[in-house]
Formats: structure tokens, C-alpha cells, sequence
């Protein structure tokens, strides 16, 4: 890592954003999917996050992605005798995505990596102008 933890926070959260974004692009990608099982549903990912403390003095806390984990929700059962996934009663089985849901999220992580796009920009512009203080 850098030798500024500024970067490391605002590098962390980045990452975590990212990961964020990739989760719900992946759900809302795979939200009309269905399946012929319920076992065969595709299940929506949520990242979780947990702090990580850097240095020793706990004044700087960055941000990880713990593990991604798949929704327990129940799958949507809905009746269509005529899809060629249909089991032998006439249903398919879809996922639990709600896409507004997932909209909202998309939005709010989205605007979780502009801020660390921002924190990132601050600090190297800090950084310039220190540099540059003694000319």
C-alpha cells in the first residue's frame, strides 16, 4: 500500500463500491431468469463489508469486502405451461431480484465511488500543493 493511509481509505472504498456495483449488475442482469427448479433459481448476491483499522492508533478506518453471499429469499413460483422450462405441473421458478431495489443500490453505490473518486482527487491535490510549498 501507500505510504499516505489517505489512499488506503479512500483505495478501500473504491474497491468496495466496485464490488457493490458488479453484485447488482449481476442481479439485475439475471432478474427475469428463471428456471425449471427451485434449486436451479439463480440467487442474488450481497456483498458484505466489514472495517479494517489501519495503523495502530485506530484513527484511519478502511472498508473490505468480507464475503458475497447468496439471498436465502424463496424463489417467485409463477405459472407458464407454455415455457420450455416449465416443470411437469406448468411452473417456472424465477429469482427474488426486485429491480427498483436494485436501481436504488445501483445509485447509491454508484454515488459511493464518485465520493471516493473525489477523496482520492482531494488527496493528491493536497499532496501537490504541499510538495510545491517550498518553491
Amino acid at each position: 500500500m501507500s505510504n499516505l493511509p489517505i489512499f488506503d481509505v479512500a483505495g478501500s472504498a473504491l474497491r468496495a463500491q466496485s464490488v457493490r456495483l458488479n453484485t447488482i449488475a449481476s442481479n439485475l442482469s439475471n432478474a427475469d431468469s428463471v428456471a425449471s427448479t427451485p434449486e436451479a433459481v439463480y440467487k442474488p448476491l450481497e456483498p458484505v463489508f466489514q472495517a479494517r483499522v489501519l495503523g495502530g492508533d485506530g484513527s484511519l478506518t478502511a472498508v473490505h469486502v468480507k464475503q458475497i453471499t447468496q439471498s436465502e429469499a424463496a424463489p417467485l413460483k409463477r405459472y407458464e405451461p407454455g415455457h420450455p422450462l416449465a416443470d411437469g405441473e406448468g411452473y417456472v421458478y424465477a429469482p427474488d431480484v426486485d429491480p427498483v431495489a436494485q436501481m436504488v443500490n445501483l445509485i447509491s453505490a454508484s454515488r459511493g465511488y464518485q465520493a471516493g473518486v473525489e477523496m482520492l482527487n482531494t488527496a493528491k491535490e493536497l499532496a501537490l500543493a504541499t510538495l510545491t510549498m517550498g518553491r
